[in-house]
Parts: structure tokens; sequence; C-alpha cells
């Protein structure tokens, strides 16, 4: 991957030289021949880089959307005048094997208001996470799974 993102900047400063012209503009309309380029030999390479650059992307704007999200519940549940919320302490079982990945994981988790990773086991397959609303166990199990475990997943393998 990175040996594909060198060559299509190694392109983009190429067509800047051939046309003796430095500017942003130049480099963009060369940059964007040499994706045409890596497009017409992706055959070489298991995955061109910009699909890890999207599922970058993806993983990002869930993060916000989710801390959106997550922000105006937690608001909504703070402000009633009888809160009515469930906290609880589950254990989650992730199938993420790599320390980055595992990281990655519980960073979005305590960054989303309403919930927090208290421990992690030795072996980092195992999470302990206190969340402030809990209505189904497995279905916030199975949210995570679905969403920030996914979208980590697309960005790694």
């Amino acid at each position: 991957m990175a040996f594909q993102l060198l060559l299509n900047f190694m392109i983009a400063f190429l067509w800047m030289f051939l046309h003796n012209d430095w500017t942003g503009p130049r480099f963009v309309i060369g940059f964007l021949l040499g994706i045409l380029i890596l497009l017409g030999m992706r055959r070489f390479w298991p995955r061109l880089y910009l699909g890890k650059v999207w599922a970058i992307i993806k993983l990002i704007l869930l993060l916000l959307r989710e801390l959106v999200v997550s922000s105006y519940v937690v608001v909504k549940a703070v402000l009633r005048p009888e809160p009515n919320i469930r906290p609880a302490i589950l254990k989650y079982t992730t199938e993420l094997k790599s320390d980055w990945e595992v990281a990655t994981l519980i960073t979005m988790l305590c960054l989303t208001p309403g919930s927090v990773v208290l421990e992690v086991s030795d072996d980092n397959r195992t999470l302990y996470i206190h969340a402030m609303d809990v209505d189904d166990p497995a279905q916030f199990r199975a949210n995570i799974r679905d969403t920030f475990e996914r979208a980590i997943l697309e960005v790694t393998r």
C-alpha cells in the first residue's frame, strides 16, 4: 500500500516536472493521472491503496456520527426530569487480534459519550465496558461488533 502511494506521488511530481508548472492544480492533475495509471496496473497488487483510504474515511465518519448520536442520547437522558437510565458493566469478547486494532476499538468506545472501557484482559480479547444506558446487553454487543469492529477490520485487513 505504501509503495502504491509513493508511486502515485512520484507520478504527480513527474507530471509537474514535465510541465514545468509547480502549482497545486498541476499536482492534483498529476495525482489523478497517477490514480488512473495505478488502476490500470491493479492486477499487480492484491488491493489498491484507495480502498484502504476509503475505509479510513468511512471509519472517521462512523466515529463522528456515533459521537453526535451518543452525545444527543446522553444529553437527553441527563436533562430528563426523572432520569430512566440503566447502567451496566458488560463483558465483550472481540474478534480483533492485533494490539493496534484493540487499541483503536477501546479509543473509539471511550470517545463516544455514555461508554468507557474499564478493563482489558491479558490476551486483549475481552473488554469490560461500562455503559450508561443499556436496554439489551446482547444488542449492545452486536452494535459494537457491527459498527466499530467491522469498520476497524475493513481498515486493517
